[in-house]
């Protein structure tokens, strides 16, 4: 078998946790497979990093903070790379564009466009361990770009895909896919299979175990991951088409996004082209608009609310205002301090009353809601984030996800 495996950050946060991921290599290469390994950063480089540019300037150029945040991962790389080859075992490290990883030209936020893995494939023909840094990549015009918070996932799962790889694991400091953060919910189970799709919606709205760019890559070209811990050679959670035929629950986890911030755009005129006039700026700047409301229309005017990260805020604010202006808009407001809570699950489809059992939860613990988003497999309520927790809480007790389902409930 071919395995990528890829250590995130607090997995090779130490020197001794380096040995002991190596040690964990040489025990899969020892069973008679290939391995890739991707290796995030160590600990908390990448903020140290990010912390150190902002002391030199007031605004970091994004190219220059690329160059510089993207030395963590090549760090990490040949120290396990070092490590491994202490231990007998052939390896060698390569930086995401040594290993053929080419991205569009957003800095800090690039979309990985393709993997030509040549020299991925030299080294494992040669018997060699290829070490990848994650995270990053270069254009076409060998500009180095990063991929964005959780970015080591994506370059993991991408070169699994382009290697046509058996499965990537995905090993960090938990145990798996839990039905919400046992850190918030110490009750919280480990599930053993989630599809794509539920996983997608969990990324997107707060799991923070995967990149949501990396589950859609894996389930574009269908690459089985696995979710487990460095820690232990336990199973974890796979990410899969489709679940085996288990006992489950209607709702399969409970997340929580606390950077969450919301922008409301007052007095909009109600015509065609006046929402694409506003999220257009957005979505040139690469920054994501979610959880949608538009007001009912009086006197041809409405409201139009959306949720931004509120890292993104101050940005969004200078693109939004200019905009709005433009479309004669009578203003623009914003709060920020909000979180959104979620439910995910395939079994929401189509069930009634899923919805008005999670609004009695929050209303029952004291939680008043603001903004409400629904998916077919996903219903988001924006709170305000002194009470995410007590939300969360709330809401896995409410659908008994700390126990095992005879039936769907």
């Amino acid at each position: 078998m071919l395995i990528v495996q890829k250590y995130g950050g607090t997995s090779v946060g130490s020197a001794a946790r380096i040995r002991r991921c190596c040690r964990r290599i040489a025990q899969t290469v020892a069973a008679g497979h290939q391995v890739v390994a991707v290796v995030s950063a160590m600990g908390r480089t990448t903020d140290r990093l990010i912390g150190l540019a902002h002391q030199v300037s007031s605004a970091p150029p994004a190219r220059e903070l690329d160059m510089l945040v993207a030395n963590g991962e090549t760090i990490t790389a040949p120290l396990v790379a070092m490590c491994l080859q202490d231990r007998g075992l052939p390896a060698v490290s390569l930086s995401g564009p040594q290993a053929g990883v080419l991205t569009s030209n957003h800095h800090s936020r690039a979309r990985i466009q393709e993997v030509r893995p040549t020299r991925v494939l030299e080294a494992l023909d040669q018997g060699r361990v290829p070490v990848v840094a994650g995270f990053q990549g270069a254009t076409e015009d060998f500009e180095i770009t990063t991929l964005g918070r959780g970015g080591s996932d994506t370059t993991a799962v991408a070169l699994a895909a382009a290697l046509g790889a058996d499965v990537c694991e995905i090993l960090t400091d938990v145990d798996g896919i839990m039905t919400a953060d046992p850190r918030v919910v110490p009750e919280a189970r480990l599930l053993g299979h989630v599809t794509y799709e539920e996983m997608l919606e969990l990324a997107s709205v707060g799991a923070k175990v995967m990149h949501p760019r990396a589950v859609e890559i894996g389930e574009l070209y269908g690459v089985p991951i696995h979710v487990r811990s460095s820690f232990h050679p336990r199973p974890g959670t796979m990410i899969v088409s489709q679940v085996p035929m288990e006992n489950r629950k209607r709702v399969r986890g409970v997340a929580q996004d606390l950077d969450v911030a919301k922008v409301t755009v007052l007095g909009v005129p109600d015509r065609p082209g006046v929402a694409a006039a506003v999220f257009e700026p957005l979505a040139e700047a690469q920054i994501s608009a979610d959880v949608i409301v538009q007001n009912v229309s009086t006197q041809g005017h409405t409201d139009l609310t959306f949720t931004v990260a509120e890292a993104d805020l101050e940005r969004s604010l200078a693109l939004v205002g200019p905009a709005a202006a433009r479309v004669g808009a009578a203003g623009v407001s914003h709060s920020a301090g909000l979180a959104k809570v979620s439910i995910v699950g395939t079994g929401m489809l189509g069930t009634p009353g899923i919805a008005s059992r999670m609004f009695r939860a929050l209303a029952d613990a004291g939680i008043n809601i603001e903004m409400i988003s629904t998916s077919e497999i996903r219903i988001t309520c924006i709170v305000e984030r002194g009470g995410a927790a007590a939300a969360v809480r709330a809401l896995h007790r409410a659908f008994e996800l700390d126990q095992v389902a005879l039936a769907p409930a």
